[in-house]
């Protein structure tokens, strides 16, 4: 299973490539939305895992775009700041804050691709 992971916090993407490399996921990165939206092409991924506070375009109008071309396909919003009651975020199938454990994304990416 492949995974997309979209953040501009190069330590975050390097903890969520190691943890979920570990757990046997096929991990591809992107650090800005021009990068997660060549990279979504290109690699097809079955997941990805999406800031919502990118450099160079909002997370949400980049799940609207990703969701245009594969609307089956599960996105995770990942942020460091509450959002849930932004109703853009809804489109997305989960919705993480971001923690150092990994606990609730782990189990997060399992539920959501035991629906698949």
């Amino acid at each position: 299973m492949k995974i997309l992971i979209v953040d501009d916090d190069q330590n975050i993407l390097r903890l969520y490539k190691e943890e979920l490399e570990e757990e046997g996921y096929h991990v591809v990165i992107a650090s800005n939305g021009r990068e997660a939206l060549e990279q979504f092409e290109k690699e097809n991924p079955d997941l990805v895992t999406l800031d919502i506070l990118l450099p160079d375009v909002d997370g949400i109008k980049l799940l609207r775009q990703m969701k245009e071309k594969r609307p089956r396909m599960p996105v995770i919003m990942s942020t460091a700041y509450d959002y849930r009651d932004d109703f853009a975020v809804w489109a997305s199938e989960a919705y993480i804050v971001k923690s150092a454990d990994l606990t609730e994304l782990k189990s997060t990416i399992k539920k959501l691709m035991e629906r698949e």
